[in-house]
């Protein structure tokens, strides 16, 4: 049976180079553990924004008029981090005003996820929706959460 499969991936290998198929290596996403370049810390963003914003805030950033504030070129989401940061570790349960509209539904606080879950979440969101800002970084949200508790 070893043997079998040893000349069946030989020829896989074989048949994919004679037709000029063989693929380069996939490149893998890094995880939290790792490779924190802003294009990795994006795709963990993207996931974690479709598992835990979306519904409020809608795939397209654009959110719930009245109820839910957009991502899209807002001053809370192109603005100052840290003040950006709070919301997500606190939530935020007052009527905020944003670009001339008042929004009034409750967010609540998301202390739960890591440090890192944050960066990439609010690096995804600074940097979609036609959105261009710096990423945050795991060391920006350890410190205003230290602030915080």
């Amino acid at each position: 049976m070893r043997r079998w499969m040893m000349a069946a991936m030989l020829l896989m290998g074989a048949y994919s180079l004679v037709l000029g198929q063989s693929k380069p290596a996939a490149k893998k996403v890094a995880g939290p553990a790792g490779g924190n370049t802003t294009a990795a810390s994006m795709a963990r963003g993207k996931v974690l924004y479709q598992q835990i914003c979306l519904a409020c805030h809608q795939a397209d950033g654009s959110g719930v008029l009245r109820m839910n504030p957009p991502l899209v070129k807002t001053s809370f989401v192109l603005g100052d981090k840290t003040k950006l940061i709070t919301i997500l570790l606190k939530g935020l349960n007052d009527d905020v005003e944003i670009e001339g509209e008042y929004y009034s539904n409750p967010m609540p606080p998301q202390a739960q996820l890591k440090d890192q879950e944050i960066a990439d979440v609010l690096t995804f969101v600074r940097n979609s929706f036609g959105n261009k800002a710096s990423a945050v970084k795991p060391a920006e949200v350890k410190a205003v959460r230290a602030t915080i508790k």
